[in-house]
């Protein structure tokens, strides 16, 4: 060993019904996980249900606003691990109702809400992840509201198709840093402990997500803005995640597994 941390991936609602599953699947292949959040009960009780695993690290911060995602994106280039991927699973619950029915300010506001913190962390994260030796990932995971509209939550649609729009705009921009960033659509509702009872049997898992996100940065080669996940991706992922681990390491650490 030469005293070089193997570079963490960062995941953005890590805390949530699918991040958790997201955290799950970068630990079990073998990735060091940095989770960013601003609820510290949330943060503490993450700890405890993987409290085997010592590659999982928080941090308390948020993506709310521009100056406090400044101040994260300060805290992490402050640290000696370095990122080889960030992971926007931010997102909050769906709000049934019709648009029709909801003023235009109560709009503007959900925009505030599910758009925004994407926008922020984009702007202050991407930066961070330029200059590595391969090629960085950023990957938003979205949802099957943002492709087609949702009767009965019309106001998640509208503001998950312009994270879907942000993703987009983001995978031609993080282009010229060298950074690859791309939205992981998942085509049906996710299958939580809240909704299990409830759930269809194509519905994916929140740790079948969390294994495509793997996938996906597991050198990847499908440079798509949008890339797709549904049950048909439960494949466990090929091994352990290297991203930029020194090869030699990477692969005596896979040989121990």
């Amino acid at each position: 060993m030469n005293g070089t941390l193997a570079p963490e991936v960062l995941v953005l609602g890590g805390t949530g019904s699918v991040g958790q599953g997201i955290v799950a699947a970068l630990l079990e292949a073998g990735s060091p996980v940095l989770v960013v959040g601003r609820d510290p009960a949330r943060l503490t009780a993450l700890q405890e249900q993987f409290a085997d695993e010592p590659g999982l690290e928080v941090l308390l911060g948020s993506l709310g606003d521009d100056g406090s995602a400044r101040t994260v994106a300060e805290r992490l280039g402050g640290r000696r691990r370095t990122l080889a991927a960030v992971v926007d699973a931010m997102g909050g619950p769906y709000n049934r109702g019709r648009v029709t029915d909801r003023s235009g300010d109560a709009l503007l506001q959900a925009l505030q809400a599910d758009v925004m913190p994407h926008v922020h962390a984009g702007r202050h994260l991407l930066p961070l992840l330029r200059g590595g030796a391969q090629t960085r990932r950023y990957v938003l995971v979205g949802g099957p509201a943002g492709f087609k509209p949702w009767a009965g939550h019309g106001e998640s649609s509208i503001t998950m198709s312009a994270t879907r729009m942000y993703a987009q705009v983001l995978h031609q921009e993080a282009q010229a840093l060298g950074v690859r960033a791309q939205m992981l659509e998942v085509s049906d509702p996710v299958c939580t402990p809240a909704n299990a009872a409830k759930a269809c049997i194509e519905w994916p898992s929140a740790l079948l997500v969390g294994r495509r996100v793997v996938s996906l940065l597991d050198n990847c080669a499908d440079n798509r803005a949008i890339v797709r996940c549904d049950a048909r991706d439960a494949e466990l992922p090929r091994g352990l995640l290297h991203l930029d681990w020194p090869p030699s390491l990477s692969r005596n650490t896979a040989g121990t597994a």
